[in-house]
């Protein structure tokens, strides 16, 4: 089986993806790291050099490279489910589960507000309202996106051992 993370940045699919993935025995796949492999180029130089266009195709046809992957943990980039076809693509593909990492406004906030330089969607925001502001009207945009996943769990006020133990209670 192939498990999918989708959620919006901040929400842990990275870290909770690489716990889980130790915890199943499973191989553990960032997903924006394998484009920037593949394509030999940042995301942020992707869509500088090349716009989110052509990004976003680029990042449907690694989808697909994927999506056969066996016993591996996926994490996704936050805007990945919300394009094109690739959320119809996680939800119908043999041998897939996708889950949906949920955190409400303030807790994305605050995971993301330290990091926000490395972040090239929101490096530009100084402020955390301002913050709370962008992340409010994003996830208006995604949220429909996110809540198909096949599961959903929040994220909020735990730890990341707190999550994956709740979702391997709900996988198995």
């Amino acid at each position: 089986m192939t498990l999918f993370l989708v959620g919006y940045m901040g929400s842990g699919k990275s870290v909770i993806g690489k716990k889980l993935a130790e915890v199943l025995n499973y191989a553990y796949l960032d997903f924006d790291e394998f484009i920037e492999e593949n394509e030999k180029a940042t995301i942020a130089t992707i869509f500088e050099t090349k716009g989110e266009i052509y990004f976003r195709k680029a990042e449907a046809k690694y989808l697909d490279n994927v999506i056969g992957l066996e016993h591996t943990i996926i994490s996704l980039g936050g805007g990945t489910p919300c394009y094109g076809n690739n959320m119809e693509k996680l939800l119908h593909s043999n041998n897939t589960q996708s889950i949906y990492l949920k955190a409400i406004i303030p807790t994305l906030s605050a995971r993301l507000y330290k990091e926000r330089v490395k972040r090239p969607l929101i490096s530009h925001i100084e402020s955390i309202a301002e913050l709370n502001e962008f992340i409010g009207k994003h996830l208006f945009e995604r949220a429909p996106f996110y809540e198909q996943a096949h599961l959903s769990i929040k994220t909020d006020n735990k730890s990341v051992d707190e999550v994956v133990e709740e979702l391997v209670a709900q996988l198995f």
